[in-house]
């Protein structure tokens, strides 16, 4: 390369003025050297030996990109790329890097002065020569900065032979700053090792044309050598130009090699395992393949690797059956085939033996367990029975069956592969079942599909879940004796005639032999209904253990024909069974068997269908086989009914249904779906014509009935549809109420408990009371006798009021009683003891009655009512009234008070004269009003009511006894319902006093002057408007004298409401001192 060639050529004309000239901007070209850094590494793949990584630099990955493209391009530069696939006797990798040390030499190369330096060392492989450029570049006259060149040599001299040259270097360029390259020597001649470095470009180094070259330093390198023997490795060295740290590593690998059968070959682009001819039971050579089933083989007997188990202790050929089955072509679910199990799993972890034996197993859908001295390896895969099973060859004769819970049945699957496209990525795929999802929902399950990268085998894993679980749900459980114990062994599929199931006896001992094809069985009991059109087997249970399969020829009483001789002659108590085209055997696969006592072991196995691997291979129905003669569809469900009721679930009330219909002839389960609302369909069972659903609430109940009988042939479905009330039905009525004297002012009102629930936890009993005595009293002309009690309660002691009492049950939600249940309550008429001070009937006031003082109320002359007022056309919620007259005793004293009510509900948007449609009128009664109330208040002083008196709080009056001089009342009303007015038709009270009797203590002496007795409690004797005058009801005193002479008398003086006084005087009307004692007679008593 020329200096010209570093400079671009730029030609132009002049121009400007004073005669022109050439007008140039310096320019400084960009530095295109630039030092970096290396890195080496050796990653351990795997165990080995392995097939290699696919198409080396293609299969290796860094940081997401292959270092060589499909096309062989490369994607990075300056890389180096070393394997061993892992075998015993591999070699060294020579590229990688041991120990180093490095001596700095730091001189300049000149033209005129190579320079040299020597290796002793003898143990030294390779040496690193690293050269220093302080800068490359040059300064052109014009004041272009550009790039420059310069050319050395590297040499080498062994044990001064003299030198060759094998490294040419040439640095071409630009750089500013300083620049270092290194080279690597490996050295392969005697020692001593001269390395010399001769500058090929001319010395031409001035501040303008900078080439100056520098021998920075050397590194002499001491191999490791490390073979690693039976580990495959990748070495890969790269520079920092590509990456901005160390990158990640992936390789695209064809794994380990294992031992194959020797009739084995292997597809080298798919690793599937193929066969031909007959395996004579011999190995083959090592080969990569991706059979799990070999994989699994290899992992269990690998002495280094694996679990070193012998082969003696597995059973290979049920590992070559396994392998078989894991290689046939199955649809991908893309158009092509595949293989149906392939396994490209990376273990790179320690894990206990078992947990990694279950981990390949899970596979394939394989299982191991030990029997008979060695590992045994069985598949859920397509297989033929190995035995028959019948209540003769069962300990009791019984089989027990179970079926999963639906909860534990998933509607869809979600299985975890890995992609190749994106180099192993996790990815999901997505399985359902859509008639699961249409009647129980999505019950998801997610999962992984061990070793996976098939879109299509995880489907299939997804499928074989689902339909599984759909579908398998039955187990068996029963005891054999020793003899089939030994024999049965999980994974084996077996037979099992049970008559309980079938509707009839196919099976049992044989009694006697004739010959290798006639033989008589222990009994002919349901013989008569095998008919020979329907293909009848025999299977029969041989001396050697194995079962033996046959057609019938004839049946003759107990004697059995077959077609074709057994390979063996059977013995007697030999176990036979039959099947039919309409009753097959029932197929289960055996999931356990373990000793349960003595010469007695119990084994539990799923029902077993052949017909699920084609539905899950290659998306076949799945056909169920026809077991029973009670296969004839059951009788539909008919007479549903149901009742509604309340529960108690803790402190809470809850609605249940108590469905109910009639029972169906040879129906073994009901299968039962509800839905409410419109929610989801539950499903349920039941072996009775009943069931209680519970945790229900008001809406629309829809059920679907399904007779089943012992085969799972169900009934046309019954469907119904109920309206639950829930909660919001009301609670029934009050019954069996009484009223019993308590004292004269109370009673206790009695009634049969409630049987609502939700009355009884969290309900009310409300009382109310009207003053009618004809028994016309209603909720709604009634108000609150006491506030509502608990709703559990049976009794509650009242005020006795005369009127009528009523009551109802709110449960608690605030629905009551349809119907008020009363009682009319009549107090005794008023006694002679008794002495009515008033009777007040504000209703009654002429002309105008309710002239007291108002708030938020009115009397309405229309309706002849007080009512509240009305504020923007809504009822005022509250309002009161207070009676027009005070009521003055004159004094303080205990006065008898009971009310008076009548009251009314009215909705005033609900009046006849407001009634679009008389004519179209159904209700004429109304909606029941019990949103308003009303109650009656006292209050009482003990100061002169027309003067300025103190008065007492406002007290609630029912009836009862009140202390004052004078007493005030008034009336509250309220309304729950802006809709709602209650209207006061009649109030009032009525005032009482009860007569009084005082006696003296003892005698008294009269002395001999007028003798004036004061009463211990002052009696009330009127008022001008209370009888008309102070001694209207004066009290009525009389005297008896002891010791009375001839002639001698009582002269009575004056009587008032607080003393009398008495003159005892002789027959010549002196006064003289006698013994007297005195009674009084009155009413009230005074404070």
């Amino acid at each position: 390369m020329s200096e010209s060639d570093l400079k671009p050529n730029i030609a132009g004309s002049g121009g400007g003025s004073k005669g022109g000239g050439n007008s140039h901007t310096p320019t400084e070209a960009d530095d295109t050297l630039q030092s970096f850094q290396r890195v080496e590494v050796i990653d351990l793949i795997c165990e080995g030996p392995i097939e290699g990584i696919l198409d080396t630099e293609k299969g290796i990955y860094l940081d997401g990109t292959p270092i060589k493209s499909s096309d062989g391009s490369a994607n990075f530069e300056g890389y180096s790329v070393a394997t061993r696939t892992g075998t015993q006797n591999q070699t060294y990798i020579s590229q990688a890097i041991g120990s180093q040390r490095e001596t700095n030499v730091g001189v300049s190369i000149t033209n005129a002065s190579p320079v040299i330096r020597q290796i002793t060392d003898t143990t030294t492989d390779r040496v690193r020569v690293t050269l220093s450029l302080p800068s490359l570049q040059k300064f052109e006259d014009d004041g272009d900065i550009v790039g420059n060149a310069v050319q050395l040599h590297i040499q080498v001299q062994y044990n001064g032979g003299g030198y060759n040259t094998v490294h040419d270097c040439h640095f071409i360029g630009k750089s500013s700053n300083a620049y270092q390259r290194d080279y690597l020597l490996s050295l392969t001649g005697d020692f001593p090792v001269d390395i010399k470095l001769v500058r090929v470009t001319a010395d031409n180094q001035t501040s303008k044309n900078q080439t100056a070259t520098t021998w920075a330093s050397y590194t002499e390198i001491i191999d490791e050598k490390f073979r690693y023997p039976n580990a495959a490795l990748c070495y890969l060295r790269f520079d920092s130009r590509n990456f901005n740290g160390i990158p990640q590593r992936r390789y695209h690998v064809k794994g380990l090699k294992i031992s194959l059968p020797s009739n084995a070959s292997v597809d080298s682009s798919t690793g599937r395992v193929t066969y031909s001819g007959i395996w004579n039971g011999s190995f083959s050579s090592a080969a990569w393949c991706a059979d799990p089933a070999w994989a699994l083989w290899d992992l269990m007997t690998n002495t280094r690797y694996g679990a070193a188990i012998p082969e003696s202790s597995l059973d290979k050929w049920d590992f070559y059956t396994c392998s078989k089955y894991c290689n046939e072509l199955v649809p991908n679910g893309k158009g092509g085939t595949e293989p149906r199990f392939s396994l490209n799993l990376y273990m790179h972890s320690r894990a206990e033996i078992f947990d990694a034996i279950n981990e390949l197993s899970s596979a394939f859908r394989g299982i191991s367990h030990y029997g008979a001295g060695s590992l045994i390896l069985n598949q859920d895969s397509p297989a033929d029975s190995q035995y028959v099973l019948n209540p003769s060859n069962v300990v009791g004769g019984n089989f027990t069956y179970n079926g999963s819970s639906q909860k534990s049945r998933h509607t869809t699957a979600t299985v975890a592969w890995q992609d190749y496209d994106l180099l192993g990525e996790v990815q999901h795929e997505y399985v359902e079942d859509a008639d699961g999802i249409s009647r129980y929902g999505i019950v998801n399950k997610t999962t992984k599909a061990v070793g996976c990268y098939s879109q299509g085998q995880a489907h299939r894993f997804g499928e074989w879940l689902l339909l599984s679980e759909q579908n398998l749900t039955e187990t068996v459980t029963f005891s054999v004796a020793l003899d089939s114990g030994i024999i049965l062994s999980p994974g084996m599929v077996i037979d099992i005639a049970d008559p309980v199931r079938s509707g009839k006896r196919r099976g049992g001992r044989i009694a006697s032999v004739t010959s290798t094809s006639v033989f008589n069985v222990d009994s002919d009991t349901d013989f008569s209904s095998i008919d020979l059109a329907n293909d009848p087997v025999c299977s029969v249970l041989l001396p050697s253990g194995l079962i033996e399969k046959k057609d019938v020829q004839s049946i003759s009483g107990t004697q059995i024909t077959l077609t074709s001789a057994l390979s063996e002659t059977p013995q007697v108590q030999g176990v036979w069974s039959i099947k039919t085209d309409d009753i097959e055997y029932q197929q289960f696969r055996v999931l356990s068997i373990a000793e349960s006592k003595k010469n007695a072991y119990s084994v539990t196995a799923i029902v077993y269908n052949s017909s699920i691997y084609d539905a899950v291979d290659r998306d076949q129905d799945i056909s169920v086989p026809d077991i029973s003669n009670l296969s004839a569809i059951p009788e539909a469900v008919t007479n549903v009914s149901g009742v509604e009721h309340l529960y108690q679930d803790g402190q809470s009330i809850k609605t249940a249904f108590e469905l109910d219909w009639s029972s169906v002839a040879g129906t073994t389960v009901y299968k039962v779906n509800y839905q409410l609302n419109n929610n989801n369909w539950i499903s349920t069972t039941t072996t009775s014509s009943s069931l209680r659903i519970e945790s229900l609430k008001v809406g629309t109940l829809k059920t679907e009935i399904q007779a089943t009988n012992h085969l799972g042939f169900g009934s046309p479905f019954a469907t119904n549809t109920f309206t639950l009330l829930g909660k919001t039905a009301v609670p029934e009525d009050v019954t069996n109420l009484t009223f019993e004297d308590v004292s004269p002012n109370s009673g206790r009102l009695k009634w049969t408990q409630t049987t609502a629930l939700d009355v009884k936890v969290g309900g009310k009993v409300h009382i109310r009371h009207s003053s009618l005595t004809d028994g016309t009293g209603t909720w709604n002309n009634s108000v609150d006798l006491i506030d509502a009690i608990a709703g559990a309660s049976t009794e509650v002691i009242i005020p006795k009021l005369t009127g009528e009492t009523l009551v109802k049950f709110a449960d608690d939600s605030g629905n009551f009683s349809a119907n008020a249940t009363s009682i009319v309550i009549q107090t005794a008429a008023q006694k002679a003891e008794t002495l009515l001070v008033k009777n007040q009937r504000d209703d009654q006031i002429s002309p105008t009655p309710f002239t007291g003082s108002k708030t938020n109320t009115e009397y309405d002359a229309t309706l002849d009512a007080l009512q509240l007022t009305s504020s923007g056309g809504n009822i005022n919620s509250t309002g009161s009234y207070q009676f027009a007259d005070t009521l003055d005793l004159g004094g303080a004293f205990a006065l008898d008070l009971q009310r008076y009510f009548v009251t009314r509900g009215l909705r005033p948007s609900d009046l006849m004269d407001v009634w679009p449609d008389v004519d179209a009128r159904s209700d004429w009664d109304g909606a029941v009003i019990d949103a308003v109330n009303a109650s009656l208040s006292v209050r009482a002083t003990t100061d002169d009511p027309s003067s300025s008196p103190t008065w007492g709080s406002w007290v609630s009056l029912k009836n009862g006894t009140f202390s004052g001089r004078g007493f005030q009342f008034k009336t509250d009303l309220t309304s729950g319902d802006t809709t709602e007015n209650i209207l006061v038709d009649g109030l009032g009270y009525t005032a009482t006093l009860d007569q009084r009797t005082e006696n003296s203590t003892g005698v008294v002496a009269s002395g001999t002057s007028a003798k004036t007795i004061t009463f211990g409690k002052p009696f009330w004797t009127g008022t001008s408007a209370l009888g008309g005058s102070t001694t209207a009801y004066l009290p009525s005193v009389s005297v008896i004298v002891h010791g009375l002479s001839s002639g001698d008398y009582i002269d009575m003086g004056t009587v008032t409401g607080t003393q009398f006084t008495v003159t005892l005087k002789n027959s010549g009307g002196s006064a003289i001192n006698k013994n007297f004692s005195w009674t009084a007679v009155g009413y009230g008593r005074g404070a």
